[in-house]
């Protein structure tokens, strides 16, 4: 396994994600106009949800720290961090630095793209091995992996290249006109998640993907809930795109309670 520092920092990580994110997700209407950029109340209460999300995922990666079980949670994690950070120095002329809360954003996706950089190097100097342990995963799972890529895959690729004004940009799907910035983030942290995922093509291991679900749940609740907070700004008629959001994170979230239910969380698979 990667060495002890990789593994203090991804608590540092996972610590300093749930500080920021429920300050977020509790004070979204007070926290959007002083936020690092310009977002609306919504947005940042998103936001709160991928970090109080990431804190989860990273405490279970660390708390379980073998491999086998949690490099694509680590694959993630590692690419949420550096793309975040890119995103930030590519529109660092929109940063506005003048409130506390946008101060500990940067500094927490710069911990996480520092853990992401000590974590390729351990990988290159210990070359840890993925073994073959329990129970494979089935047909479904390959499946559903599959169709997860694609279609986050390309959200993510979209909201990295798409301008506003593009389909589904004017609150089409999301119920709100993001910046610029703002469809880079989630376009970032979109690819992220898919290229996390896309280790199950060739991964076999039922535990490794058991694990990926449980740490990878939190960001479906939180990001679910900010979304039911915010409802009234869906208009599922005029807007029925808007159901698609609600309904991929919903479906992946009742698939992995299912799996849960039969199979357990990964520990014992």
């Amino acid at each position: 396994m990667l060495s002890r520092i990789s593994r203090w920092l991804t608590y540092l990580v996972a610590i300093l994600y749930a500080i920021l994110g429920l300050i977020l997700y509790l004070l979204p209407e007070r926290l959007a106009p002083v936020f690092a950029w310009s977002v609306t109340a919504f947005i940042t209460m998103t936001i709160g949800g991928w970090c109080l999300g990431n804190a989860w995922l990273a405490w279970i990666t660390a708390r379980r720290w073998q491999w086998r079980l949690v490099y694509p949670a680590l694959i993630y994690l590692w690419l949420f961090g550096i793309g975040q950070l890119l995103v930030v120095y590519a529109f660092r002329d929109k940063l506005v630095l003048l409130h506390p809360i946008a101060w500990l954003y940067l500094i927490v996706i710069c911990v996480n793209a520092l853990t992401a950089l000590v974590g390729v190097v351990d990988w290159f100097r210990i070359r840890p091995t993925i073994e073959r342990a329990g129970p494979a995963t089935r047909i479904q799972h390959r499946i559903g992996v599959i169709l997860f890529v694609l279609f986050v895959g390309f959200l993510g690729v979209y909201g990295l290249t798409a301008q506003i004004g593009a389909p589904g940009t004017n609150g089409g799907i999301f119920p709100e006109i993001m910046s610029v910035f703002t469809l880079r983030g989630f376009g970032a942290f979109y690819l992220s998640i898919a290229l996390g995922v896309i280790a199950f093509l060739w991964e076999k291991n039922l535990s490794t993907f058991l694990t990926h679900a449980i740490a990878s749940y939190g960001l479906i609740v939180f990001i679910t809930l900010a979304a039911l907070v915010y409802i009234r700004l869906f208009d599922f008629v005029a807007r029925p795109g808007g159901l698609a959001y609600f309904g991929a994170y919903l479906i992946v979230g009742i698939f992995f309670l299912i799996e849960f239910r039969r199979s357990g969380t990964g520990i014992n698979a």
